[in-house]
């Protein structure tokens, strides 16, 4: 697809102040704040849209939100006061839909993201590959289709720059790989591998040899005989992913599949006091799923309890694929094709494992992009509620990405309380915020389909909940790019009138992912008693909207009470 590149790095911008109180007498009264930012747009993100100036911080914990005078009195001969000189402070971001262990991982993978030619990708992982000679597997990360001929790149084309030892890019969207000819040797894939269930070896029609593309479920032919991760190799990738996120102001993830051992992994971290971002884990489930798996997966839920830090109480389920490879599944054929893509599940296997998780209390997430997945999705919702009594603490399903859908099915998020877990990040993925847009995400699908992308204003003006996120490492995980994208929306027809707010866009990455994880109590908000965390930006996005991603910019991120990344100066 034709990818227009978006800069989401910031650019020099003024310091963060750091003002001395040492000679500030103790306040009466025994408050006494640890930490203050003053002189700041706070955007509060209660349900009035609340703006204030300061924030006091005492522990982990909001002591009090008010105006510069009002918080005066709160200070004391140790608290350290921050000056944010009229920019917008916010509540940590949330990153509602993040892969973060993978994410830590590609860190260290050549990257390939927004590069628009061939010669491009190939000058990026021949440069990486000759820089690192002792690695035994090449790996890379965030190839476009656009670079290739027809959206399919070929074991030649990367041959030509990794001959010496296997090589292995994974596709932006995570739903494909390209692979060089060692890799497929060592997979012992060959003309007569059979393709698996939910996935492809893309094969030459003239001569039937794999061309070293593989979509979906295809990738396990050749991920499952890579080296595994060190259980040392993991903690260092979580720890990266770590520092990574508090760049960006990101205090909260949710992670969108996973498993116990993954829990597992976490929790070292946690009680390393290393895990400084919290998070809430969904585990994976399929059709294959069965009751023994989900008492495992109830076992882990009651040992971390509604943890502050670390805590699972959901499942993700794929009900299809990707638009750019075909894999989505649509209500009618794809442009000048004769397939709509096919489900992952059927209709009765989705019903059945729906109704199975939902009966036991438990939040459900699925992946559903094209219109006739989303509407499975619905329907597989609204029979279980009809089935099932509702949980003590309600349901609060969600369907993840939403990227085309039919126009009937707008008003059933309100009508089902299904939240729309939406990442505005891929519209200009798919080169849907150009007024012309070109490339497989919209040649796929044709104009009528593409007109209704990403509709998060008709959800939300319609009774939906939203909630976004980024997608990483599919897309960049710094909310700066979502925040610009959902506030300034453009494209072609319709798209604009897709156009969020400023301040429903920061409700989106702040108070509407609290709701969507069931923590809307102690985070999302700043106002007393809520956790202390905070980002403080470089500029006030809520009176200048950006112009582009680059002018959301971090200078401060505060995590539990305590500044955890400052803005080099």
């Amino acid at each position: 697809m034709k990818v227009r590149a978006v800069s989401w790095v910031g650019l020099a911008v003024v310091a963060l102040t750091t003002v001395s109180c040492s000679t500030t007498p103790a306040p009466a009264g025994g408050d006494v704040a640890d930490l203050m930012i003053v002189n700041g747009r706070v955007f509060t993100a209660d349900e009035q849209g609340t703006v204030a100036e300061a924030v006091a911080i005492a522990g982990n914990k909001i002591l009090r939100v008010g105006t510069d005078q009002e918080l005066a009195a709160l200070r004391g001969p140790g608290t350290r006061v921050i000056d944010a000189h009229g920019a917008t402070v916010a509540p940590g971001f949330n990153d509602s839909h993040v892969h973060f262990l993978s994410g830590g991982q590609t860190l260290g993978d050549v990257d390939l993201a927004g590069l628009t030619t061939l010669a491009q990708v190939q000058d990026a992982i021949r440069g990486f590959a000759a820089s690192k000679p002792g690695l035994a597997w090449v790996k890379g990360r965030g190839w476009l289709y656009s670079p290739f001929p027809g959206g399919t790149p070929t074991k030649s084309q990367l041959d030509a720059v990794v001959a010496d030892r296997p090589a292995v890019m994974t596709c932006y969207d995570g739903h494909s790989i390209w692979v060089n000819s060692k890799a497929l040797a060592l997979a012992g894939i060959t003309k007569d591998t059979p393709n698996p269930a939910n996935g492809e070896v893309v094969k030459d029609p003239k001569t039937g040899e794999p061309t070293g593309h593989l979509k979906e479920s295809a990738t396990d032919l050749v991920t499952a005989i890579m080296p595994k991760l060190t259980e040392a190799d993991r903690l260092a990738a979580l720890a990266t992913a770590v520092a990574h996120a508090h760049r960006f102001g990101v205090t909260s993830v949710q992670n969108a599949g996973g498993d116990p051992s993954e829990m597992a992994l976490y929790d070292q971290a946690r009680r390393a006091g290393e895990l400084k971002v919290r998070t809430y884990l969904a585990f994976s489930t399929d059709a294959g799923t069965t009751e023994a798996d989900l008492d495992r997966m109830e076992e882990v839920r009651k040992q971390f309890g509604d943890d502050q830090t670390l805590k699972t109480g959901a499942v993700k389920i794929y009900a299809d694929g990707v638009i750019e490879s075909r894999t989505a599944a649509l209500l009618a054929p794809y442009t000048n094709s004769t397939s709509a893509g096919t489900p992952n599940l059927t209709a009765d296997e989705l019903n059945r494992l729906v109704a199975m998780v939902d009966k036991r209390g438990w939040q459900i997430w699925i992946h559903a992009i094209g219109d006739r997945a989303i509407r499975m999705s619905l329907d597989a919702f609204e029979r279980a509620a009809a089935a099932n009594p509702a949980p003590a603490g309600g349901r609060r399903h969600r369907l993840e990405h939403i990227e085309t859908i039919d126009a009937a099915d707008i008003p059933r998020f309100g009508k089902l309380g299904v939240i729309a877990s939406q990442q505005p990040m891929h519209v200009p993925l798919g080169d849907m915020n150009s007024a012309n847009p070109a490339g497989p995400w919209p040649d796929n699908i044709g104009p009528d389909r593409a007109s209704r992308a990403w509709a998060w204003k008709s959800i939300h003006d319609a009774g939906g909940r939203l909630t976004f996120g980024s997608d990483w490492p599919v897309a960049p995980l710094g909310p700066g790019l979502g925040l610009w994208v959902a506030a300034t929306r453009t494209g072609p027809a319709n798209a604009a009138s897709q156009k969020l707010t400023m301040r429903d866009a920061l409700d989106g990455y702040t108070r509407w992912p609290a709701f969507a994880s069931f923590e809307e109590q102690r985070k999302g908000t700043l106002a007393p008693g809520m956790l202390a965390d905070v980002v403080i930006l470089t500029d006030d996005i809520q009176a200048r909207l950006p112009a582009t991603a680059a002018d959301v910019v971090v200078a401060a991120t505060i995590f539990d009470g305590k500044v955890v990344y400052e803005k080099p100066k």
